[in-house]
């Protein structure tokens, strides 16, 4: 599953919009939106973050294992 499929599966399943995951990540809006538009890839960062709030595995998140 590319990041962008398991990013909206994550917002979808904690109800979040695009700015209050975006404050979960310490991001804007804006890098949320690029993200889900295949513009950017999240960075080291918020690759973390998404592991210790969301328990996302990188490995997962970047489609290396199902």
């Amino acid at each position: 599953m590319p990041y962008i499929d398991v990013l909206r599966q994550v917002m979808a399943e904690n109800n979040l919009s695009q700015q209050k995951f975006a404050d979960c990540l310490g991001v804007n809006q804006t890098t949320v939106s690029q993200w889900l538009l295949g513009k950017k890839k999240p960075g080291y960062d918020s690759i973390l973050l998404l592991y210790e709030k969301f328990q996302i595995e990188p490995n997962l998140l970047f489609g290396l294992e199902k």
